[in-house]
């Protein structure tokens, strides 16, 4: 079971999202053709496609916020893997409220749902493997916590949060740094205790030289071919991380995976993922 984020984080996203939709005006289309104010209505969310559930408790506030009075049941928590047609949640209450609520439940549903489905294909290509599937810092802005939170719904792990989490040595760097051991002696020189160092490697040369400078915690094999992977696996040796990252796809993924890095990372997963379709239907 994933351990959901605190509404306390999920709030502002959502507000923001309402105010976005409600503008300088509120809901015509609900205020002009609903004149019983104590009107209430019973909806699914249901999947329309298979996949990964992620984002309930984003769908819900949407609703909750609008009126505190509609109930929101879940039927599959985050983490389910779903069919088409299967009730993901059900929504009762006063009919305004969820007539208002709906886009923006539904934006933050299926954006979320896309991410936990498109990590789980990932992972289920590298499981015989054992490696972890990560995304990385390319996220919407202000959206990272809860796209990081979708992938882990799919079974993935998260690479650095921000800037703050570790050392990330890439290639503008090195370039402006001087190289790799100019930039790694001065980041070992600072790095804390509980900051690891990371350093991202183009070439099985940059790796050579990275591992005879030492005090590297994981390397970033950054677009490399199949075999150059297997060879950088074995000059590291288990003495730092092996990450594969560049051009991993479902499709390949068990082929990089088979080399015997020990995770491979994807931008794709969060900033370009295609939406999950989840409709709501009235019930009668």
């Amino acid at each position: 079971m994933i351990r959901p984020l605190p509404d306390i984080m999920l709030e502002p996203l959502v507000r923001a999202g309402l105010m976005e939709d409600l503008g300088r005006g509120g809901d015509l289309t609900t205020d002009a053709t609903l004149g019983d104010e104590t009107l209430s209505a019973h909806a699914v969310l249901s999947a329309r496609q298979a996949g990964v559930v992620a984002g309930l408790d984003l769908a819900r506030l949407a609703f909750t916020l609008m009126d505190p009075a509609i109930v929101f049941e879940v039927a599959a928590p985050d983490g389910t893997h779903v069919t088409p047609g299967q009730v993901i949640a059900s929504v009762r209450g006063p009919a305004r409220g969820i007539l208002s609520g709906e886009r923006v439940a539904l934006n933050f549903l299926s954006h979320l749902c896309g991410i936990a489905t498109a990590t789980a294909q990932v992972v289920a290509a590298v499981q015989p493997y054992g490696t972890k599937v990560s995304c990385t810092r390319k996220t919407l802005p202000g959206m990272r916590a809860i796209q990081k939170y979708a992938v882990r719904a799919g079974g993935g792990s998260n690479h650095r949060f921000g800037l703050d989490d570790a050392i990330l040595i890439k290639d503008n760097h090195l370039a402006i740094a001087g190289g790799i051991r100019p930039a790694l002696t001065r980041a070992r020189a600072v790095a804390g205790h509980l900051v690891s160092i990371e350093l991202e490697v183009d070439t099985l040369e940059q790796l050579a030289e990275g591992l005879e400078v030492g005090g590297v915690d994981v390397f970033l094999l950054d677009n490399m071919t199949p075999e150059q992977l297997r060879r950088a696996v074995a000059m590291i040796d288990h003495r730092a991380i092996a990450e594969a990252s560049g051009g991993v796809t479902p499709d390949n993924a068990a082929a990089i995976a088979a080399t015997g890095v020990d995770l491979v990372s994807m931008g794709w997963l969060t900033h370009s993922v295609r939406a999950m379709d989840i409709g709501l239907d009235y019930q009668p």
